[in-house]
């Protein structure tokens, strides 16, 4: 996940500043042509930001981390995969900087929605169960899920790799 320099720019961070941590996560769908198998493929950038808010009322400094996976959900227009990775990716974050975020205020924001009318309802209940089995946290989700849906997705979209923005 977050290499040693960023986790140390973490540490260092958290350390001079107090307020509130949010662990989001989104990804972004693309198709790559598999030239040795003339077919393609479906891959996701994932990208997680670590969202500190700064005293609470004075702004938020952004940490965030992207990669690129190969995805084997069978229907694109139900991503199970996809999103439970986010997921993952989220709760790995905070396992990571666990000794960091101990004394804090942690919320994990995935960018799920529990409407039936989007194909995300079908992890919803299954992300927001992992989350609290994992970490002892309440995961939130869409609409309130703004380190998912916003941060992390503009990171994903427009492919941003750097430890702080």
């Amino acid at each position: 996940m977050f290499n040693d320099e960023q986790k140390n720019a973490i540490e260092q961070y958290l350390e001079k500043t107090q307020g509130k941590v949010y662990i989001g996560a989104d990804s972004v769908l693309h198709r790559r042509f598999n030239l040795p198998r003339q077919t393609y493929e479906n891959w996701a950038r994932y990208a997680v930001v670590l969202v500190v808010h700064i005293n609470n009322s004075q702004g938020c400094k952004i940490f965030s981390y992207t990669e690129t996976e190969r995805v084997y959900d069978q229907k694109p227009c139900k991503p199970n995969q996809r999103l439970l990775a986010e997921t993952y990716k989220c709760v790995e974050c905070f396992s990571e900087l666990l000794d960091v975020l101990r004394s804090r205020e942690v919320e994990i924001h995935l960018d799920i929605n529990a409407d039936q009318q989007h194909a995300s309802n079908s992890v919803a209940k299954q992300a927001v169960g992992y989350v609290k089995g994992v970490t002892n946290l309440d995961a939130v989700i869409r609409p309130l899920a703004w380190a998912g849906s916003n941060s992390a997705d503009k990171i994903a979209r427009f492919g941003h790799q750097a430890s702080s923005i």
